[in-house]
């Protein structure tokens, strides 16, 4: 007799990150949605963080709204910007 058991998992819902079109690429924007006029800004992290489920070290780069940005930068986490 054999004994076969089937397990159904739920699939992991990763949360979305909202895509703006620029110059005809696609880019995910990391934090909240975006207001009307805001522009995505370009960070580097200067600290290990993990953002919607996806890990950033230092040195790496991802586009942020300018509110989680700011947010960011406040706490230390993001590199300064060097003008």
């Amino acid at each position: 007799m054999t004994n076969t058991t089937t397990r159904k998992t739920a699939a992991a819902a990763e949360p979305e990150a909202e895509t703006t079109a620029t110059d005809n690429t696609t880019e995910a924007v990391l934090g909240p949605e975006l207001r009307a006029g805001q522009k995505p800004q370009r960070v580097t992290f200067a600290h290990h963080l993990r953002i919607q489920g996806r890990d950033f070290k230092p040195g790496d780069t991802a586009s942020l709204s300018p509110d989680y940005a700011r947010q960011l930068r406040a706490n230390g986490y993001l590199a300064r910007e060097r003008g």
